[in-house]
């Protein structure tokens, strides 16, 4: 027995074939999109004087640890860091200094999704402190900063602190002397593409 196969008109099997085959890759270009690998890398350290300094990390570079040991004319070191996402360089865009506050009771947390690149410190306790903060981006697009957390404090002079992985500053508050409490503010880097 023979069948008519019934011709089907090229325009309407591409069609088809168009949906099936956008469906998929459509769904696997979203979730492509969204899974991106950060890695937050130190590169850079600095040694400056702790009484009278105005420090700010190389281009495009973040604040991620600090060590200081002795009185307001000891020596502070500052760790800077690089952010990658998908091994490509996050960009940093530098801000303005804050307006200063008194060190022996100062308190600061950088604006929502902005890191710390700087501070800047004259005298001793009743000196003013100002710290800089930067936005970031990957490819043009902004990188968020979430879930922020505090450190315990610290004894201002003999400690060292460390963001953990793929976190960078965001905050410090002091309250006394050089022996009195140092706490430290960390955030972790995000991208929703």
């Amino acid at each position: 027995m023979r069948t008519r196969s019934k011709a089907v008109p090229a325009a309407v099997v591409a069609a088809a074939l168009a949906a099936v085959t956008m469906a998929s890759p459509a769904s696997a270009s979203a979730s492509a999109a969204t899974a991106v690998t950060i890695r937050v890398e130190r590169a850079y350290a600095e040694q400056t004087p702790g009484w009278n300094t105005q420090f700010t990390c190389p281009t495009n570079h973040v604040l991620t640890g600090r060590t200081h040991v002795g009185d307001e004319n000891a020596w502070s070191t500052y760790y800077c860091s690089l952010i990658f996402i998908n091994d490509e360089q996050v960009r940093v865009h530098l801000g303005d200094w804050t307006a200063g506050q008194k060190e022996s009771n100062s308190d600061y947390t950088a604006p929502p999704n902005e890191a710390l690149v700087g501070r800047s410190h004259t005298g001793d306790e009743n000196g003013t402190t100002r710290y800089r903060t930067a936005t970031l981006t990957w490819q043009g697009r902004p990188v968020q900063l979430t879930g922020t957390t505090s450190t315990g404090y610290f004894k201002e002079s003999n400690h060292t602190t460390h963001a953990r992985t793929n976190q960078v500053m965001v905050g410090r508050k002091h309250s006394g002397d050089e022996n009195g409490k140092t706490w430290y503010r960390y955030a972790t880097v995000a991208f929703e593409g």
